[in-house]
């Protein structure tokens, strides 16, 4: 089947967040679904540090304010960065260590 063009695939927003503490993937999906139940959202890089890890994901333009919202009142989480583009996303991370 051949891929879908870019138009139909939707707008999309790439959001980094900031986790204090070692956190593995398993268990930040399992927080992450648990708080962001009913939105649209994939998990797509981790980078642990040594008291922090760093994530990135994926979710619709339209649950972007909320996914935010929601993301900023878990405890020990905050979003740093947001952009359309996971290269610009990646880049500020990198320029945040």
């Amino acid at each position: 089947m051949p891929r879908q063009k870019k138009a139909a695939r939707g707008k999309h927003r790439w959001v980094a967040i900031r986790i204090n503490g070692s956190i593995n993937r398993d268990s930040l999906k399992k927080l992450l679904g648990e708080s962001l139940d009913g939105l649209e959202w994939r998990l797509f890089d981790m980078d642990k540090q040594s008291k922090r890890t760093f994530a990135i994901l994926k979710t619709t333009l339209s649950d972007y304010r909320l996914t935010l919202t929601t993301l900023n009142k878990i405890s020990g989480l905050e979003t740093i960065t947001s952009s359309g583009k996971i290269r610009i996303v990646r880049e500020r991370i990198n320029s945040y260590l």
